[in-house]
């Protein structure tokens, strides 16, 4: 039997073996030492680790590991200390072993009766195999007759790898994108994972040990995009995690729009700021220059329309003649003034003409006019003059 007592604690509470492929599985364990016995003159405590990779190893490397140790008084004179006094104790490795030796505080050997220490080893690689690992532990006191010398086995276990935690909370920054904005994706995921991103027409691997990915600044997406985080482990076989999210632009650019059964929306603009658009009201349709709200123009081939109102018409050229629509009917004028000009028909019937005068379509050609008395046939040329009726038959009364 040992003169003191050994209780050994690990953190995590069940250490995980390591797994190919996959960063070390790192724990601690804690040695504790009691004494709940007689006092006891202390002179090392040593603590040897199984090495190796198999179920009774401990760790493939003692090199990793960082001793550290502490003892605490719990009683002075069988009074309970409140609150107890902790002080350190040099616990370092015997080098060349995997042995750890731990020695009293100067002036301290005694191991009172309730007191506690504690020895760690810390940022242990765990071994690759799951199984039983087992501590060995070697006090030793002075006596009157020497050193006295005793043994004790304090075991772990170590657990079976488990699968690697899925990434999750795949986000982006902004889940809706102005012009000018940049785009930040993120995520929560362990460094065992491989990851790049997915987007319409190609991918992006992300830098190992990143947690965010930009994309560059002519690729920021002018439409609504969805991004596809693809995890995979580098544990034998391979393991896929695939999560999306799905950004917004409130702009959006499209190559070609095709709606089967219609577009709902307040106004539709060309691509440049200083472009012409079109308006919806209740009324009709509103066709818009680009800047202001000024109407703007109509560019067609041919309109086939029901009915026109306008407040006038010209042709194509800016000398053109134009129309007018009074309330007494139709002027037809010269081009930028409001002279009335020449209306030239083929052939025209009336019911009702009324007119000051009716003359041929050369200049020098005679003419008629409408007095209040009847009707005076003159020359051409400007004169007043008389002019010559010609016809088949006539028959006048007087």
């Amino acid at each position: 039997m040992t003169m003191l007592t050994y209780a050994l604690l690990t953190e995590p509470a069940y250490l995980e073996a390591s797994q190919a492929g996959r960063s070390p599985s790192k724990g601690k364990v804690h040695l504790v030492v009691t004494n709940t016995g007689r006092e006891v003159d202390w002179v090392t405590i040593e603590v040897t680790v199984p090495v190796g990779n198999g179920d009774g190893g401990l760790t493939p490397d003692i090199g990793t590991i960082t001793p550290k140790g502490t003892y605490t008084h719990t009683h002075v004179n069988a009074q309970l200390l409140t609150p107890p006094a902790t002080v350190p104790v040099t616990f370092q490795r015997v080098q060349g072993t995997n042995t750890f030796q731990a020695t009293p505080p100067a002036g301290a050997k005694a191991f009172h009766p309730g007191d506690y220490m504690v020895l760690a080893l810390e940022d242990i690689n765990v071994a690759a195999a799951s199984g039983l690992a087992v501590l060995m532990v070697r006090e030793t006191r002075s006596t009157q007759q020497g050193y006295e010398v005793r043994f004790a086995a304090v075991p772990l276990m170590k657990a079976a790898a488990t699968e690697v935690p899925a990434p999750r909370d795949f986000r982006p920054d902004k889940v809706m994108l102005d012009v000018g904005d940049l785009l930040t994706l993120s995520w929560d995921g362990s460094d065992d994972f491989d990851y790049k991103i997915v987007f319409p027409g190609g991918e992006s691997a992300v830098q190992r040990g990143k947690r965010t990915w930009s994309p560059a600044a002519d690729a920021i997406p002018r439409r609504a995009t969805t991004y596809t985080l693809v995890a995979t482990s580098r544990t034998t076989p391979r393991v896929e995690h695939f999560l999306t999210t799905t950004v917004q632009v409130r702009h959006p650019v499209l190559e070609t729009l095709t709606a089967t059964t219609g577009i709902n929306t307040e106004r539709v603009r060309g691509r440049n700021a200083d472009d012409g658009w079109i308006s919806f009201p209740k009324e009709g349709l509103n066709v818009r220059k680009g800047t202001g709200k000024t109407w703007g123009s109509v560019f067609a081939d041919r309109a086939d329309l029901n009915g026109v109102n306008t407040t006038w018409v010209q042709g194509r050229s800016a000398d053109d003649g134009w129309i007018t629509f009074p309330v007494e009917g139709l002027k037809v004028h010269r081009k930028d003034d409001n002279h009335l000009t020449h209306l030239v028909v083929g052939y025209a019937t009336h019911d009702i003409v009324k007119t000051r005068i009716v003359r041929g379509v050369v200049d020098d050609e005679g003419w008629i006019s409408f007095r209040k008395e009847g009707l005076n046939i003159r020359r051409g040329g400007g004169g007043t003059e008389r002019g010559t009726l010609f016809a088949a038959d006539t028959d006048l009364h007087g």
